[in-house]
This record gives structure tokens, sequence and C-alpha cells, in this order.
């Protein structure tokens, strides 16, 4: 493991000095899954949730968390996304909703949380869009699935193991 660099000489938490580093082109792709019980999907299917459009709320919900990323996670740098998608799968087995995000900028710095954050808001927005339905549902597998660009290079995760 390499050394974190968030942390001063003295183990303090700081934001990390990108001011050397290259502008490049950077992508990440997160994804994450909302289980639920059957009936609960067949209201977003249907369009029968009391709450409204359930998947549009949690689209534009994921796509405001991605660009307000750095209010919210305290050592992230603001950047100017210049693409940020959020969208989703309804799956029968195991039952719930996939969701992805992709996130683009050029700049300094990785847009990994940004991608993350996307996601996470979105399955917790849709949880909050079902929840009068539905109280158990639950959030799983919340992981970056790809990043470019940067000096680390490329990443692509492996597949998930059961």
């Amino acid at each position: 493991m390499s050394k974190l660099t968030h942390l001063n000489e003295r183990g303090e938490a700081r934001m990390v000095d990108v001011s050397e580093k290259d502008v490049t082109s950077r992508t990440a792709i997160a994804e994450g899954f909302v289980s639920m019980a059957p009936a609960t999907l067949a209201l977003i299917e249907k369009g029968e949730a009391k709450k409204g459009d359930v998947l549009a709320t949690a689209r534009i919900a994921g796509i405001m968390a991605a660009k307000k990323t750095h209010e919210l996670i305290p050592l992230c740098h603001p950047l100017p996304i210049a693409k940020a998608t959020v969208d989703f799968a309804l799956v029968k087995d195991p039952i719930g909703v996939h969701v992805t995000a992709e996130v683009k900028v050029t700049g300094k710095t990785g847009v990994e949380m940004e991608a993350l954050t996307a996601v996470s808001v979105a399955c917790l927005t849709i949880y909050d869009m079902l929840k009068a339905a539905d109280k158990e549902m639950r959030f799983d597998s919340i992981r970056l699935i790809e990043k470019s660009g940067g000096r680390s290079g490329h990443y692509r995760a492996g597949e998930m193991q059961p």
C-alpha cells in the first residue's frame, strides 16, 4: 500500500495539493443495487409510486450529488464536471434496481468520488421515494467499476463474487 496522500507528516487530514498535476481527461463509472420486494419493483414499472416518478427523481438527485460531492466529502476538490449520467436497469433476479453512474472531467484529479456519490444518492432517493411501500429495501455492492485518466491510468474492477 502506498503512502496515504490525505495525511500530512503529523497524521493530520489535509486536502491534497494537485497544483502540479497535469490536466487530463478523467472518467469514472460506479454501480450499486437496491434490493426490494417484487411489489415495490412493480410500483416503479407501472409508474404508480405515490411520490411520483421514482427513476426520474433518482436520476436528477444522482446528477446533483455528483456536482456537489466536494460539499459532502470533506477532502474532495471542487471539479468542473463535464458529464454526469445516472442510469437504471430493473432486475427480476435478484429483484431490484441496478444503478450506474458515469462522470467525466478534464482536470487535475479524478472523479471516482463523484461517481460513487451519484450512485449512493440515487439509491437513497429510490429508498425515499418508495419507503412507504417497502421499508426493507437495502443497498448492495456500491463500488467503483472503472476509472481512466490521470497518473494511475486505467482501472477496471473484477467481477463481483457471490
